[in-house]
């Protein structure tokens, strides 16, 4: 039965915290922690003998309450907010991501997370007409009430909150929500705070590094109704961000360009895999009129939840040799793994979880895993 979306309390927003800051805590892991232990609470207080179980070696960390308190107050100096996946204040379409962050910190206009995005991305050498355009497309597209999302990067991202600022744009950072990168970008960035919104899932302070890029994507994806890439080489960042909105069943639009530019490559390749072509806002509003919004599971705090029972060590044992055996360093969805051993779907995901917090398997994108080299 579904019930209404809750605001955390304080002492439950510090769990929760505390949770997804702990080692090997992704956002899945998150949900099924929960899912398994009623609170965050109990299952920071399970991830020790969940990790060993798993054949962790070494203790694994569990983030202290200190250092929890410590972040929640910088954030408190930045005038930022703490939104929980929870609550009313989290934006509704990245709630209907699988892996969408428990948390995110928002500074400026939060209110603007409620209205309905769409992505505009690209290359940051963009040519000076792939940034005209993007300008000129955003703040239509933003005159027209849509939210539009980008990444703060360099060229097309800044092209696009610059066209969107006057009515409506967030970006999403890589680092945490008070670091500024690229430092060229300080200008906008205040602009920013007064005009539009940030968010970051990182903790203040946290410089951006190369394998925060691909999480900052997924919430671009995510937040988005529709992802539009205007200039892209092939191995492009922003074709990440396009194959991830397709992943959640979301609009991917690219605009073509010449094939003798290489920027225009991965636009083009887009195309030929069924993206729909875009030149202008109208087109961009046109081919998302008719998308569905995206379906959102309801996403509760734990003490809602009852929790759920816990195997036998047998059945624990048993399933734990299976499900290994089935594992490689090639991604397999768990769908597949419970298919083929043949057990319950409960029971695969314990084994997986233990896995996981043991450092011993990572998630992929479409409900994915891999044992770690």
């Amino acid at each position: 039965m579904d019930r209404p979306l809750q605001t955390l309390s304080e002492a439950e927003r510090l769990a929760w915290l505390r949770l997804i800051r702990s080692e090997n805590v992704g956002p899945i892991t998150f949900r099924l922690l929960l899912d398994r232990f009623g609170t965050a609470g109990a299952a920071l207080e399970a991830l020790p003998e969940l990790a060993k179980r798993g054949g962790r070696a070494k203790p694994i960390r569990v983030c202290p309450a200190a250092e929890a308190e410590r972040e929640l107050a910088a954030l408190a100096r930045l005038e930022a907010r703490l939104v929980a996946r929870c609550e009313p204040d989290y934006p509704p379409a990245l709630a209907a991501a699988d892996d969408a962050p428990p948390l995110i910190a928002v500074r400026g206009h939060l209110h603007l997370l409620q209205r309905t995005a769409v992505a505009l991305v690209g290359a940051r050498n963009a040519s000076a007409n792939g940034r005209t355009l993007a300008k000129r497309m955003a703040a239509g597209l933003a005159e027209a009430g849509w939210l539009v999302v980008s990444g703060f990067a360099r060229g097309i991202d800044t092209a696009a909150h610059e066209g969107a600022l006057a009515h409506g744009t967030a970006a999403v950072l890589a680092g945490g929500p008070d670091v500024i990168y690229p430092p060229e970008n300080a200008a906008l960035y205040e602009r920013m705070l007064a005009e539009g919104a940030i968010l970051s899932e990182m903790p203040p302070g946290a410089e951006p590094q190369g394998r925060h890029f691909p999480r900052r994507n997924r919430i671009i994806a995510g937040l988005s109704m529709g992802t539009v890439v205007v200039e892209a080489a092939q191995k492009s960042g922003s074709l990440h961000t396009a194959r991830l909105a397709a992943e959640y069943g979301r609009e991917v639009m690219a605009v073509p360009g010449s094939p003798l530019d290489p920027r225009a490559s991965g636009c083009n390749r887009l195309l030929r895999e069924g993206a729909t072509l875009v030149e202008s806002a109208e087109h961009v509003i046109e081919a998302l009129k008719a998308s569905a919004p995206p379906a959102q599971e309801p996403f509760h705090p734990g003490f809602l939840v009852e929790p759920m029972a816990m195997p036998s060590p047998e059945e624990q044992t048993q399933a734990f040799d299976i499900v290994l055996e089935l594992l490689s360093p090639a991604p397999v969805s768990v769908d597949e793994i419970i298919r083929q051993c043949q057990l319950s779907a409960a029971l695969v995901g314990t084994v997986l979880l233990e896995l996981e917090l043991a450092g011993r398997i990572e998630r992929h994108p479409g409900n994915r895993v891999a044992l770690i080299a």
